[in-house]
């Protein structure tokens, strides 16, 4: 899939794709309990319901997928509202077969998406009040060939994408560091990187984040601290006149429910992986309108 916009919007052509893929996945070619039912054309029409409140997110990649199954498609709702049990959020329109078959893969993209939107915006009502501003991050820990898909949903509940991949910036983790010593690894990114291009590194003690910070590093990402431990490295970068001009992430086990926790920290950002990883499924069904099938004949 091509790579989301700020706006967290994907390119057609990529949506058209994950349809292909998603459709051919489920053999929606080959339904043979529906083929079996109904030898012939059936005109229906049917709605996409949501059944919890949340973030709306996947609608464009569940068009997509109603385009490619040769369905119309209608609604007034746009990816990134907010939605409540009962609202119609697509509605589809053409042979009763192909909406059957292409059922799962419409609500699968819609709930999963729909999912990693919500988390996203529970994860950032609970930095509201934080000064500097706190940022919600998605991570790369997203599920395989559904990246650009989890990345738009964030963006829909509010938060950024961070990374996209890794020719996206540039971020020294503990096991380049295992391989490199901090500050030749700085010097060596930092040699190679566009004048005013962020260098990070990441880091899990004040005694890291000083030396990182003297070596050149123009953003830290602490990992795998807690509230406390996170809060006393960021003061001991302010004591040694070293915090002011670098961008700070916090990351590593942090959840929608635990961010909460680290509003007074000090930093600008917070990257969840359970965003992408772990979010759970906001859930949809579809309401196939009536059909009379009597003129059937079995």
């Amino acid at each position: 899939m091509g790579r989301p916009s700020r706006s967290g919007r994907v390119a057609p052509t990529s949506y058209r794709s994950l349809a292909r893929t998603t459709l051919g996945e489920d053999r929606a070619g080959h339904d043979r309990t529906t083929r079996s039912l109904l030898p012939v054309r059936v005109p229906a029409t049917a709605d996409v319901v949501v059944q919890a409140r949340g973030v709306l997110s996947g609608l464009e990649a569940a068009r997509a997928v109603a385009a490619s199954a040769r369905l119309r498609t209608g609604g007034r709702l746009r990816d990134g509202a907010t939605v409540r049990p009962g609202d119609v959020v697509l509605t589809l329109e053409g042979d009763a077969r192909a909406i059957l078959a292409a059922e799962r893969s419409i609500l699968n993209l819609l709930m999963h998406a729909s999912g990693v939107a919500t988390a996203t915006a529970r994860a950032v009502r609970g930095t509201r009040g934080t000064r500097p501003n706190l940022e919600i991050w998605a991570t790369r820990k997203t599920l395989p060939g559904l990246r650009d898909l989890e990345k738009a949903a964030v963006s829909h509940g509010g938060g950024h994408s961070h990374r996209r991949d890794l020719s996206d910036g540039l971020l020294i983790k503990s096991n380049h560091l295992a391989l490199v010593p901090l500050e030749t690894a700085i010097a060596r990114v930092r040699g190679r990187a566009p004048i005013g291009e962020r260098v990070e590194v990441e880091v899990r003690t004040q005694g890291e984040a000083l030396r990182a910070a003297r070596a050149g590093a123009n953003a830290l990402l602490i990992d795998n601290a807690s509230p406390t431990r996170a809060r006393a490295i960021v003061r001991a970068l302010e004591a040694a006149g070293l915090r002011a001009s670098r961008w700070i992430e916090l990351s590593g086990g942090i959840t929608p429910e635990t961010v909460a926790r680290y509003r007074r920290v000090g930093a600008n950002a917070v990257s969840l992986g359970s965003l992408t990883h772990s979010a759970p499924a906001l859930p949809f069904h579809l309401r196939l309108r009536p059909v009379r099938l009597s003129h059937l004949r079995p």
